[in-house]
């Protein structure tokens, strides 16, 4: 049949291709991390599966939609401007990039601090594969943003992106210095954030500050609350932690963290 369309969901890349009428009507879908096309209407099928088919790989199972889960139906009830999902990794900073403070020092820090953003997020969404999802640009009334939020078999993870400038970095329980620049509170703030997605949540959240291109990093003993990630490293490090989420619990955890308005509460002091 022709008209048909096929409008992607979420990132680019990720998530769901839809197919639609030409009045906008779904009549099916390709999930592509479970590479299955469902299909909503059977006298459609052979349409759907000839526009969908540059788009397929390997072996794909064609059916109807399977039973919607309680998290499934959660977010097919999510307006759009109220779903985090579709964020890149350093969303925010793009905005401010285009229309922020036009002097060439803070520019670049900018730029800095997205490529660090973008690094770590590119690192991060590619743990969906080992059953993980991540969530990118989280607004903490209050706090600021999480730059990505971390969920997966090993528990949730709050990460704060900062930047090695290929220089050494030295995390400190209160304090983290990169080269000689002025110490950052990052271990005092994304411990702050990490209890507000706890509350927010009602589920164990850890703290994490990934530190990207750095020379070498120092962690000093007592950090033992804060989980310290590189881009080369975090995938075998997150993936070897023991499991305390099964899918299901991920699942449930993503639906709802993707959700604006969970993160609408009082912020902890």
């Amino acid at each position: 049949m022709r008209g048909l369309k096929v409008l992607p969901s979420g990132r680019p890349g990720r998530g769901r291709l839809y197919v639609n009428l030409p009045d906008g009507q779904a009549v099916g879908w390709y999930d592509r991390q479970a590479n299955r096309i469902s299909v909503l209407a059977d006298d459609h099928r052979e349409a759907i599966l000839a526009v969908l088919r540059p788009y397929l790989s390997g072996t794909v199972a064609i059916g109807p939609p399977p039973v919607p889960t309680a998290s499934d139906l959660r977010r097919l009830a999510l307006p759009p401007d109220a779903d985090l999902a579709p964020n890149r990794p350093g969303e925010t900073l793009l905005g401010e990039l285009e229309h922020g403070p036009a002097g060439t020092r803070a520019r670049h820090r900018l730029r800095q601090d997205l490529t660090a953003q973008q690094r770590m997020g590119d690192s991060l969404d590619a743990l969906e594969a080992e059953g993980w999802r991540a969530l990118h640009c989280v607004p903490l009334p209050g706090l600021g943003r999480i730059d990505h939020l971390l969920i997966g078999p090993a528990g949730v993870f709050c990460v704060r992106t900062i930047p090695g400038r290929r220089q050494r970095a030295v995390v400190g329980d209160l304090l983290l210095t990169v080269g000689r620049t002025e110490p950052r509170p990052d271990p005092r703030w994304i411990r702050r954030a990490a209890a507000f997605a706890t509350a927010a949540l009602a589920a164990k959240v850890t703290p994490a500050l990934a530190v990207v291109d750095a020379s070498r990093v120092e962690t000093a003993p007592t950090v033992r609350d804060i989980r310290i990630l590189q881009p080369p490293t975090a995938t075998p490090t997150l993936t070897a932690s023991p499991t305390t989420l099964k899918p299901p619990e991920i699942e449930a955890l993503f639906a709802q963290a993707r959700d604006t308005t969970t993160w609408l509460g009082p912020t902890p002091t």
